[in-house]
């Protein structure tokens, strides 16, 4: 009684997806098949797309137009907004280098701020 019904269950999944794909073979080969048409069309032509618009700058290109956030201590903690719904987890940064600290989330820099 179970095999029956596994039986027409998976013919009827059969059937559906050659009606919706518009052929006739079988199951695995359908599903293959469209999980490349998916993976390698649909994606490449929306990055494609989105890589044609060269007016508009890049995520990474409007972080390094924010200037280094200078911190007056050791130790930079970073949660990208100051709304915490709309940031990350937080990032503590240790500043003791010249060079700008980078939160890995983010992107944003930090740089110690010397009173001498």
């Amino acid at each position: 009684m179970a095999s029956f019904g596994r039986n027409q269950g998976m013919s009827m999944a059969t059937n559906l997806l050659k009606t919706l794909t518009g052929t006739s073979s079988n199951f695995r080969s359908n599903t293959r098949s469209l999980s490349g048409v998916v993976s390698s069309e649909v994606i490449t032509s929306h990055t494609d797309k989105w890589m044609q618009d060269t007016s508009k700058k890049s995520p990474m290109e409007l972080i390094n137009e924010v200037p280094p956030i200078k911190v007056e201590g050791r130790i930079a903690a970073c949660e990208g907004d100051t709304n915490p719904a709309l940031g990350h987890p937080i990032e503590y940064i240790c500043l003791d280098l010249p060079a700008p600290a980078v939160c890995k989330y983010c992107g944003l820099r930090f740089v110690q701020d010397h009173h001498h």
